[in-house]
């Protein structure tokens, strides 16, 4: 004990003083934890949360673009099906027929095959116009969010213009 005594001697530690201290620290650190860490640390999270909503949305909006892309695949591959079944049918039926049968037939088959990819076409457009709009959405809300701004209407435009140019790579 005579040692620990002549050691705080020798550094100059006053036990009074230095049992204050702790208590000072003790309760500064209580403080700070309860209405500082715990805040800041709750806050942090929630952005994370928000940040890995915002990475699950994108990731959904990437699966329905590649399934409407399948469908348009499968669409167009239907349509021509379609488009053979015809012609097959077509031919079945002109060796009856006249030649100029077979043209009508040839062309009434090239009209719905282009009608069918102008449809489809119109459909993958406004399909992928309609994920690159909510996107742009996304990319605004998750901006506003994260940066725990109120965005003006140039920075809204500012953030559709660079999402929109980055989708279309």
């Amino acid at each position: 004990m005579d040692f620990l005594s002549d050691l705080f001697a020798n550094f100059g530690i006053n036990w009074p003083k230095f049992l204050s201290q702790i208590i000072l620290f003790a309760t500064v650190y209580f403080i700070l934890s309860k209405f500082a860490f715990k805040p800041v640390i709750n806050m942090l999270e929630e952005r994370r949360r928000r940040i890995e909503e915002s990475q699950l949305n994108a990731e959904k909006i990437k699966k329905q673009l590649a399934e409407a892309e399948l469908r348009y695949q499968e669409i167009l591959r239907k349509a021509n099906e379609d488009a053979a079944n015809i012609l097959k049918e077509a031919k079945a039926v002109s060796e009856e027929a006249t030649q100029r049968q077979l043209k009508e037939a040839a062309r009434q088959a090239e009209q719905l095959l282009a009608r069918t990819r102008e449809e489809i076409s119109a459909e993958r457009d406004k399909m992928i116009s309609e994920v690159k709009a909510e996107m742009v959405n996304l990319v605004i809300q998750t901006a506003s969010k994260v940066t725990g701004k109120i965005l003006t209407p140039e920075d809204h435009n500012r953030l559709a213009e660079e999402t929109t140019r980055q989708l279309a790579a």
